[in-house]
């Protein structure tokens, strides 16, 4: 029998429209946004809908946005298909995502984990202005050659790794000089550099000041054990207490997100279909190259809302 996992989408995966679709045609996700706009106070289903992409891609929006998004299209799937809760056998979410993972395993209400999301991409953006710094995603299968470009390219600036996403992509975050220097160095370490268009140095140390005082809200949240497996970024390991969720969300900020070892992981436990929930298709993508045997599904339009077959008695 299929184990299944849905995952849910992190920063970046954001688009002008998004979620607009599904709005239409489910009033159960349409409300989500509403919800959202009373809570946060600020029009976020008009910036989804209809943009502008620059306010959009702001870390401070893009957050709540994209948690929004992907609570709008998963509430749209229990709404159109009989039956759906059972997919979430297991949840998985990118950065970001894992505050929608644990909402949707029922560790965090709606409102809460909207407040968190909200008020982290704020202090994200905070610390993004604090420190001129980037991002840089490096292609490249050779863990160890990425790890010896951060060494040589750091020059006493911080440079490490934040994301290692799936086979032959590990994204490095730091100050701006040292990940120019990175993609000076790239060609002599046998990679190839792709800078990123984002704010400043996510998961890495330059982040500190919005991991102490976003812990300190974490501390103030109420949290739920889920109803199912939760991953966790930073060990790849499943959430085990309340306090424990409160303390990796807060080193999640800070320390790199161990995506590829968290699908892995799910797999060697005997999870055979994983099911990416939110905008755009990176998780999916992530997972032809982690492993292109399992069953993947992509829902983030309207037209990928009838889970039917999936659903159906085999």
């Amino acid at each position: 029998m299929s184990r299944s996992v849905v995952m849910f989408t992190g920063q970046g995966a954001q688009s002008v429209g998004m979620g607009k679709d599904i709005a239409d045609i489910c009033p159960a996700a349409a409300d989500v946004f509403k919800r959202a706009d009373d809570i946060l106070g600020i029009p976020l289903s008009t910036l989804c809908f209809e943009g502008p992409e620059e306010e959009l891609t702001r870390t401070d929006i893009q957050q709540p946005a994209i948690f929004t998004t992907s609570v709008a299209i998963w509430t749209a799937v229990l709404d159109r298909n009989d039956g759906a809760a059972s997919l979430l056998q297991a949840s998985a979410g990118l950065s970001l995502g894992e505050y929608t993972a644990l909402h949707a395993a029922g560790s965090l209400t709606f409102e809460d984990a909207l407040r968190l999301v909200r008020r982290r991409g704020q202090l994200m953006q905070e610390a993004a202005e604090a420190s001129p710094s980037g991002m840089v995603s490096i292609l490249s299968k050779d863990t160890a050659a990425v790890l010896a470009l951060c060494e040589e390219a750091a020059q006493g600036d911080v440079l490490v790794p934040a994301n290692f996403n799936c086979p032959g992509q590990i994204v490095i975050s730091g100050g701006k000089a040292a990940c120019e220097r990175a993609v000076d160095l790239a060609e002599k370490h046998g990679v190839r550099p792709v800078p990123l268009n984002v704010a400043g140095a996510f998961h890495s140390p330059l982040m500190a000041s919005a991991g102490a005082k976003l812990g300190e809200i974490l501390a103030d949240t109420s949290f739920e054990m889920p109803r199912c497996p939760v991953i966790c970024n930073v060990d790849a390991k499943v959430h085990t207490t309340p306090d424990s969720m409160r303390a990796k969300l807060t080193d999640q900020v800070t320390h790199p997100v161990r995506w590829q070892e968290s699908i892995e992981n799910l797999i060697k436990e005997g999870y055979d279909c994983f099911i990416e929930i939110g905008p755009g298709r990176i998780l999916s993508s992530f997972m032809r190259k982690i492993d292109r045997k399992m069953k993947t599904i992509n829902v983030s339009t309207a037209d990928a809302i009838d889970l039917g077959d999936l659903l159906a008695p085999a």
